[in-house]
């Protein structure tokens, strides 16, 4: 089983989102299955095997999510972040103004899908390897 610690440690390697292809791969050699990340606080909750789970704490003070979802914006944003654009905490409160509440990876397929608040699907991108 991993810790929260020893994903925190895989993730202070990453500067921006040109760095979370790498990140993936670390979470994978720790057995993580999949996580679920929500934009308010960045709090993330982490799936592996035999209904392991656990939970990391908040890392800032809440955001507030926009009602409205703009799709063109998130998808913007998104691409300036991950050519290494924006740091994380940039990211989050872009993500909040358009409208995502959160994120699902999956290790499996090396997916992110983004969800608004109605649950939505917003976006599925395929994660470099």
């Amino acid at each position: 089983m991993f810790t929260v610690e020893q994903i925190q440690a895989a993730h202070s390697k990453v500067k921006s989102g040109a760095d979370f292809p790498s990140y993936m791969q670390d979470l994978i050699k720790l057995g993580v299955i999949s996580f679920e990340t929500f934009v308010k606080d960045s709090h993330s909750v982490y799936f592996g095997s035999n209904n392991f789970t656990t939970k990391s704490e908040g890392k800032y003070p809440d955001l507030e999510i926009s009602e409205t979802t703009n799709r063109e914006k998130f998808i913007s944003d998104l691409k300036f972040h991950q050519k290494g654009g924006t740091d994380y905490m940039t990211f989050c409160k872009d993500c909040a103004t358009s409208g995502i509440e959160k994120w699902i990876v999956k290790t499996s397929d090396m997916t992110c899908t983004y969800f608004d608040k109605k649950g939505n699907e917003i976006l599925v991108e395929v994660i470099p390897s």
